[in-house]
Formats: structure tokens, sequence, C-alpha cells
């Protein structure tokens, strides 16, 4: 039985040691380079005695830097990865939490990771990723790890502004690969290519499954993401077959008429998760592509990334909202309403997670672990936790679990409770429309609606009045040219919000 994701590397090493497994558009490194470098960041590691610490990631995006969290692992320690695009103030509460010991730059960030307050080292990857190696160092390691040893750290907003630190174990995450790979069909002829940001969970779907088949991870280079065009190019130039991308992102190319240029030829598997995939710009990809396979993902970080899958097998009118299907093997949904107990078949409940997937919790904050990861209410007789995810939810008349909204975004409105959700979705059914989104001021009990597309404010809002009742008709309708994102490509509600707040 695997206890160790590093067990995938060490038996894909042998098997195809100078196949490329992790690259950007200049460079790559093979297996035997990665396992290699990896070992010898963990041997430097080890001789600094540190052991079972955040070990901060604070590299530039390069194969590289995955390598870094590898070694991070082989020392017996948890790697944190950051970024420079995160903003200063983010990575200083992050600091304040951790107070990390150890830091691995590269050339690029060395200079930054200097201008923070931290009593720890900082270590250059060129530099500890040539140190000797200490088989009987990292041997020894080996055998004292479990499978409930954390792996990384992960961190994501918090409701106080404050940043939570999920922490994922070795358990949890080949509990999540393992499956995720059965349901996407991956193997060692996937060609990956990396959209999210190396400090989310999210990349997760193409690290460790490239390690367990052999696989190949190119590393898209961001600012393609602003020149859809050139961003397909690259994917055929690499022969990229595979995407586990955010929704914005497969939108952006969609939006902008670019199937009528050029053609993602490779592409065979498309998931896709994050937010609702609009059904018009769905239709533009399996228009697109109609013989590749489409798959709706979704799970929170909490529950080592992705707990729910759906491959789209049908078609959708463009009011209809895409189910997420059902969950992945070894992981049990439960919907729970107000009175935590099971709602009838059709109604709404908080969508809750049991099973291995679930992460260890937040790092050096009990409070909201416990708040957020508790004793499953259906059962008295033992524990057993379930995450509550904060999500609602409901079954469709074909047993499929379908993703309704937040609860942050549910709102009573004119004596009506009302999904922002439902009002974004008629208004992404507009052909001029390409991306929308619905905020609520609480104070002034206002829906304010931004959107993005060719057509002005009067033209929408008639349109909206003649496809809604009228207590879900905003009042206020702001036109954008282009939607704000947060650094994993989702619609930046926060931001969004921030800005209305300001400009009252």
């Amino acid at each position: 039985m695997q206890t160790n994701v590093l067990e995938y590397l060490e038996k894909t090493v042998v098997r195809l040691p100078e196949k490329v497994a992790f690259a950007n558009e200049v460079e790559g490194l093979t297996f035997k380079q990665v396992y290699d470098q990896a070992r010898a960041v963990g041997s430097f590691l080890h001789s600094k005695n540190f052991y079972n610490k955040p070990v901060v990631v604070f590299m530039k995006k390069h194969p590289n830097t995955i390598t870094a969290f590898f070694g991070v692992i082989y020392s017996g320690n948890y790697y944190v990865p950051l970024d420079e695009e995160m903003p200063r103030h983010r990575i200083e509460l992050i600091f304040e939490t951790l107070k990390p010991q150890a830091i691995i730059c590269d050339e690029d960030t060395r200079e930054i990771v200097n201008t923070f307050n931290f009593d720890g080292e900082a270590y250059l990857y060129s530099d500890i990723s040539k140190s000797k190696i200490d088989d009987v160092a990292l041997n020894q390691i080996r055998d004292r790890q479990i499978d409930t040893d954390p792996i990384y750290i992960v961190f994501t907003s918090g409701s106080t502004g404050i940043p939570k630190g999920v922490m994922a174990c070795h358990r949890s995450v080949i509990d999540y690969i393992e499956h995720l790979c059965d349901v996407l069909k991956f193997d060692e002829d996937t060609v990956f290519g990396n959209q999210t940001p190396l400090y989310f969970d999210a990349c997760l779907k193409e690290v460790y499954p490239t390690l367990k088949y052999g696989a190949t991870t190119y590393i898209i280079p961001k600012q393609l993401f602003m020149f859809p065009i050139k961003l397909v190019e690259f994917l055929n130039q690499f022969k990229i077959n595979t995407v586990c991308w955010v929704v914005s992102a497969l939108t952006m190319i969609s939006a902008f008429r670019t199937f009528e240029t050029v053609i993602p030829q490779y592409l065979r598997t498309i998931a896709f998760a994050s937010e609702v995939f609009p059904i018009k710009q769905f239709n533009l990809w399996k228009a697109a592509l109609p013989n590749a396979r489409f798959i709706n993902l979704y799970g929170p970080t909490e529950v080592t990334g992705i707990c729910c899958y759906y491959e789209v097998d049908r078609e959708f009118g463009l009011d209809e909202t895409m189910p997420v299907g059902r969950p992945f093997k070894n992981t049990d949904i439960i919907l729970l309403d107000e009175n935590n107990k099971v709602p009838a078949q059709g109604e709404q409940g908080e969508i809750c997670v049991r099973g291995t997937c679930l992460t260890l919790g937040y790092y050096k904050n009990k409070e909201k672990t416990d708040e957020a990861f508790v004793q499953n209410p259906l059962n008295d007789l033992y524990p057993e936790l379930i995450y509550r995810t904060g999500d609602i939810g409901k079954y469709n008349e074909r047993g499929e679990l379908v993703f309704m909204s937040r609860k942050d975004y549910q709102i009573k409105h004119m004596g009506h409770r009302i999904e922002l959700g439902e009002i974004e979705v008629i208004v992404n059914m507009h052909p001029a429309v390409s991306t929308a989104c619905c905020i609520f001021d609480n104070d002034k009990k206002k829906i304010i609606l931004y959107y993005v597309g060719d057509i002005d404010t009067k033209e929408i809002t008639t349109y909206i009045k003649e496809k809604l009742p009228r207590y879900m008709v905003p009042n206020l309708v702001k036109q954008l040219e282009t939607m704000p994102l947060t650094p994993n490509g989702k619609i930046n509600r926060a931001l969004l919000k921030e800005q209305y707040l300001q400009s009252k």
C-alpha cells in the first residue's frame, strides 16, 4: 500500500529517467533531474536540522519550483508555496503565522525575500539543489514518515482578512490523485498545460499525475492568458492534450472568437473548475472540439482540491446549470439544511464532505478548524469529521449534485430569498455578454451587476427585466472592460465590492 507521494516519482524515474517531466517554453527537467535535485534539496534541509516544519518555497513559476516541493517532502518537512505576485501584506501575514526558519528562493526572488522580516535563513535553489545526496539520512526520514504527516500548506482567504493555511497530508493527496486519475484517464502520453499558480492546490491536478504516469507538464507563461490566439498556438506548439483550468481561462478563449482563427488541435481532455461554466461559452468549446471529453470538477481546498466530477454527456439549455455530478470513490457528499437534517429530494442544503479527502485543518488555527471540520451531525455513535463547505447545492431529477451558490451569495431582498448566481446565469445568456458578476450592498439593500460585453447598460437592464421578476432585477448595472480576477482565475468579487463601496 502506498503511503508516501514520493513513491510516484521513485517508480517512474526507474522506468522513464530521461523523459521530460516539467518544462516551460524554454527549458525542462527530466524525471532523473527532478529525482536527483529533490533528493539533494532534502539532504541539505536535513543537514540544517529541519524536520516537520514549514519550509517556504518562494520562487518564480518554474520547473525548479515544483522540484523544490518534492525536496521539502524528502526532508520530512512540508512546503509552503508563495509567489511574488501575491500582495506584500498577505505575505507578511503568512510569515507572521508561519514564522519560517527556512525559505527556498531563486535569483529572481532573493532580493524580495531579503526585504521581509523573519528569523530564518533564505537558501538559493541553485545552490542547495547541488548538495551531496545523503541516502542514509533520506532513508531514515522515510522510515519515520507516515501517511498522515503533512506535505504542504496552501493559504486561502480568511473571513477576518487573515489568510488560513490549509494543511494536507500524504494520505489525502494519494487518495485524491488515485481517484482523479481514474476519472480523467491520464496516462504516460498525457501532456498537461498548467494554468494555475503553483501556490494554489489546483496545480496538484497536473503535478502528481505527472509523477504517477510519467506524463509531462508544460508551465504556460502567464502573459499568454491575455492573448487567446497566442495561447492556443502555445497549446498546439507543445502538443498539449489535457488542461485542468479555471472556467475564466476557458471563457477568455471562447468569448474572443479565437476558434475562428485557431483550434487547440491536440486537446482531448478539458477539465474545469472554480466557477459555473456559462452554457453559451461551453457550447462554443464543444462545437470547436466535438470529440474531446469535458469534465466539470468541484471541490474546496479543504478536501484536497476536488471531490466531485461530472463528465458532460448531454446538451444543456442556456438557462441551465451544469451539475457537478457525483463524488469520487471513497468520498461522500451530505446535504444539510439549517436544522442539520438531510433536505427532501430537490431541496437545497449545505454541501458537506466526509472521507479520506479531508485535510488536516488550518495551521495554528484551532478555532477556524473546529468551525469548519465538525462532527457529522447524522452520526452520534463515534467520532467522524465532515467538512462544511459553505456551498449550497441540491440533487436534480437525475440524482446529480448541482452547485447552486455560496452561502455568502444567498441574499434576502424585497422579502425574497435570492441566489445572486441565478441573475448571473440569465445575464450570461445574452449573446453580447462574455461574463457577469453580482454583488449585494447589505446596508442599502441593493443588487449591483457588473458585466463585460458589447451592449450598453440600458439594453442589458431591459433584457433582464424581460427575464426575471422585479425583485431580482439589479438596482445598479455597471459595464466593465475586463472582469477583475483573483490570482487563481476566479472572479474577484471582494475587489468588486471594495471598489463599489469606495465609489458610494
